[in-house]
């Protein structure tokens, strides 16, 4: 296709040459502008015809309008109910919660009814109908109300356990020297030097030389020397007026103001002092009052076969 182009006076002109490709292009681009300006027409009719209230598009108006309120009104809905069904397997959880933080009050020593929930808080949802969004918020807001609650109480809880943790640790329960039995108790005997009755005033465990010695129980060292009758001799506090003390050892791997562990090692079985013999003579002192260590060890050897019964036979 040849197109020519001339001014009015055929003074000048110009030809323009088309094949079918540059006229397929140039049909497509017309239809194109037909269509986007035909959209454009169509919406801004549409829009100005639903805002000017003209006959026939306020019902087409209304009819759009609803389908979006009710596909809002479905879509917050299934998120309604979504949120509903988790804050219900929640409220269950609470409860869980609470029943067991009532078991761990009870073993703080703690009064376990103070930590049950006020009257008509958690509980199931109400079945039977939808919750509103109020209603929703509102149950929301007291299962925080009651959440923080928990935490803080069992803060309390777990405060009052780590000090009996604490005590547990600082109570001379543990056998001083490992595998070996009480040579000569607590009480009156025939002293073995003098040949009189005398009270002894500790346990004595017989053992070889450099056998270990460890702490009974946590503390600090107050006393680390060498003394005529005890021989070299350690007194670990233990706080509230409570003293345990190792005597007639070989060897001393601690010294005055060291803080001492349950279990620690602090010493090695000897015989030096006022003795026939190696051994340990342990003693512990309560305000001042000697105290029969025997029954601080019997103490010590109960909680531990109650620990071990708690946990069960163990798997092969």
């Amino acid at each position: 296709m040849h197109i020519i182009i001339t001014d009015a006076w055929l003074a000048k002109s110009q030809a323009i040459h088309l094949n079918g490709l540059k006229l397929l292009a140039a049909g497509l681009l017309a239809a194109m502008l037909l269509v986007l300006s035909s959209v454009a027409a169509y919406h801004w009719v549409f829009l100005e015809g639903v805002r000017q209230g003209w006959p026939a598009f306020g019902s087409i108006g209304r009819m759009v309008n609803k389908s979006e309120l009710e596909s809002k009104d479905s879509y917050m809905r299934a998120n309604l109910d979504a949120m509903a069904r988790k804050l219900g397997e929640m409220q269950a959880r609470m409860m869980q919660i609470e029943s067991l933080g009532e078991r761990v009050a009870g073993l703080a020593g703690l009064n376990p009814a103070e930590f049950k929930a006020p009257q008509g808080a958690g509980g199931a949802l109400v079945a039977g109908r939808d919750l509103s969004a109020s209603e929703l918020m509102g149950a929301m807001d007291q299962l925080d109300h009651n959440s923080s609650s928990r935490v803080d109480w069992l803060t309390v809880v777990e405060s009052r356990l780590f000090d009996q943790k604490i005590q547990r640790t600082m109570v001379p329960t543990q056998k001083p020297v490992n595998d070996v039995h009480v040579g000569s108790p607590f009480g009156f005997r025939i002293d073995p030097i003098t040949g009189r009755s005398a009270l002894h005033t500790g346990l004595d465990f017989p053992a070889d030389i450099g056998t270990p010695i460890y702490a009974a129980a946590g503390g600090v060292v107050v006393v680390q020397e060498h003394h005529a009758a005890y021989g070299n001799m350690i007194e670990i506090d233990h706080g509230n007026d409570l003293i345990t003390r190792y005597a007639h050892t070989s060897r001393v791997f601690v010294t005055k103001g060291d803080i001492i562990k349950r279990g620690q090692k602090i010493a090695e079985v000897g015989s030096t002092g006022r003795s026939t013999g190696p051994h340990l003579h342990f003693e512990v002192w309560v305000s001042g009052v000697v105290q029969d260590p025997a029954r601080f060890l019997a103490a010590g050897e109960n909680v531990a076969t109650t620990e071990l019964a708690s946990k069960g036979p163990r798997r092969p």
